[in-house]
């Protein structure tokens, strides 16, 4: 089931990512972001009404560190529509796939942040080197299509 909710976020962010950037050339960057997180805060309040099974009391015993998510939410947000606005949505979204595996594997490789350690062997290595060369040549930089 966890790849079924994986395959469904990268389709909602790359469709995100579009929608925002068009909202932002209409209304501006800043005023796009809030319009976005103000939007997902409301229907989050009632997701939580609704299916919540948790507890905000219990906030104040979590690491202080992973309180600073919605800090990254808003990085998010603004990085992602200035990356579709200066390249297409392809290889913006391909440049942010890219960062998101690197990242993830340096977590693993670590287990920062209460992750497992994983190994991370050569094959892992030739893995981000050929999606890197696959961004690459999406862009032409090797070769320059008609």
């Amino acid at each position: 089931m966890g790849w079924i909710y994986a395959v469904i976020a990268g389709a909602a962010m790359s469709v995100q990512g579009v929608f925002n950037t068009r909202l932002s050339e209409k209304i501006g960057l800043m005023e796009s972001n809030a319009f976005v997180q103000g939007t997902a805060f409301v229907l989050s309040l009632i997701a939580v009404f609704i299916f919540g099974k948790g507890n905000f009391a219990l906030i104040g015993q979590a690491d202080k560190l992973y309180l600073t998510g919605g800090v990254l939410g808003l990085a998010i947000t603004v990085t992602v529509m200035l990356s579709m606005s200066a390249l297409s949505p392809t290889a913006a979204v391909s440049a942010i796939l890219v960062s998101q595996l690197i990242v993830a594997a340096v977590i693993d490789y670590f287990g920062w942040f209460g992750s497992e350690k994983m190994s991370f062997g050569w094959e892992k290595y030739v893995g981000i080197a050929l999606m890197i060369i696959g961004i690459l040549l999406f862009k032409g930089v090797f070769f320059k299509s008609k």
